[in-house]
């Protein structure tokens, strides 16, 4: 029964330790952000910008993990079906339960008030042969990737999307930026590429920087401090890209995704040549990609267009030996998937059981090619024959 006590008083002053580390983390990226906002940019001052940068991310990974982010942690779970999977993401009551609705045969609760969604609400866009999964999410807001809101639950989602709408209120161009931000702020990076960049640690040496272009934004210097924020004194380093302080920092975290998205600006049906001006303005340097109603279904076609093309999308048409492919119907792949992720699409014995195929199309250097591996990347329109053991 002594003991008892004891355990509460360590729990206790535990609990206020990490409180304090906390709240001293919070103080330090504050001073860090404040050192950059009043820094002016230039040559000589992107040094430092930079290490700011890597400090202030250095100090939200050590956040994170003293927070224990990610574990035990609920959730919205929504397994994954069909070709691929996009979620649509905005702020509360800008539509996206209408938007779904039109969009596919799902029945989300719609209402002129916020957060009518409370929890994540599936449904299936089949269009050109593809079957796309569609998830409405809960309403976020500013605040949503430091938890406000259930934020974190929400845009935890979204890692795991190939296209993310977002979706705008025409009367309310200034949550883009908000959104946008939420979306960066939970590792997604939208409408980007992972950059060109490899690092290799190593156990001595020091760090060697190899570039195959000119670098403008970096030097030799800067890298070298910022991967020593990173506890990466020895690494051998090719950047053969025109890289940002920025960029580099996500290429050493290593965490981050690189998720397509489409612009949509819902309600364009209330608008009028003056709304929609002043939309437009207060929207640049960004902009919507097409403008739509889900009450009217306005421009709904032209949606599910856009989401098919930025899905990138390519058609395979299957083979059976000794016979005609069929060209009518084609199973739908994402770009730069191979012979293995059509097999384990098939079913998930083929992987196992696979022998070799031919392939007829653009992938291959003649009709009819016999591929032994499946890591074999197939292309648009190609012709695949498996052969099974």
């Amino acid at each position: 029964m002594a003991t008892k006590p004891e355990k509460s008083g360590v729990s206790s002053q535990h609990k206020a330790n990490l409180e304090r580390q906390k709240s001293n983390i919070n103080e330090q990226i504050k001073q860090l952000e404040k050192q950059i906002s009043e820094t002016k940019y230039n040559k000589k001052t992107q040094g430092a910008i930079g290490l700011y940068k890597a400090q202030i991310a250095r100090l939200k990974d050590k956040e994170a993990t003293r927070a224990g982010v990610g574990k035990g942690s609920t959730g919205y779970s929504v397994r994954k079906t069909g070709d691929a999977t996009v979620i649509l993401l905005g702020y509360p009551s800008v539509g996206k339960s209408s938007l779904l609705n039109v969009l596919t045969n799902a029945n989300s609760p719609v209402a002129a008030y916020a957060f009518t969604t409370l929890t994540v609400i599936p449904g299936v866009l089949e269009y050109k042969h593809a079957k796309i999964q569609v998830l409405d999410v809960p309403g976020i807001v500013s605040g949503a990737a430091a938890g406000r809101g259930r934020g974190k639950e929400v845009l935890a989602v979204i890692r795991n999307a190939d296209l993310i709408i977002v979706l705008m209120d025409v009367f309310h161009p200034e949550h883009y930026d908000v959104l946008v931000q939420e979306i960066y702020d939970t590792g997604v990076r939208i409408n980007q590429r992972k950059p060109d960049v490899k690092i290799v640690k190593t156990t001595r040496g020091g760090v060697n920087i190899g570039t195959t272009v000119k670098l403008e934004h970096l030097t030799k210097e800067m890298i070298t401090a910022m991967l020593k924020e990173f506890k990466i004194n020895n690494a051998d380093i090719i950047l053969r890209e025109n890289i940002t302080p920025d960029q580099l920092i996500d290429v050493i975290e290593g965490s981050k995704q690189y998720i397509p998205a489409i612009v949509v600006a819902n309600k364009a049906d209330l608008l009028t040549k003056e709304t929609l001006g002043d939309f437009k303005s207060k929207l640049s340097p960004a902009k919507a990609d097409i403008f739509i109603s889900a009450n009217i279904k306005y421009n709904i076609d032209r949606l599910k267009d856009l989401i098919f093309e930025r899905l990138n999308f390519i058609r395979i048409y299957l083979k059976e030996v000794n016979k005609k492919a069929d060209l009518d119907v084609p199973l739908i792949m994402l770009k730069g998937s191979s012979i293995k992720d059509v097999c384990l699409k098939l079913h998930k014995d083929f992987l196992q059981k696979y022998k070799f195929a031919r392939v007829w199309g653009k992938s291959v250097r003649f009709e009819g090619q016999k591929i032994m591996k499946p890591e074999h990347v197939l292309m648009d329109g190609d012709i695949l024959e498996i052969h099974l053991r």
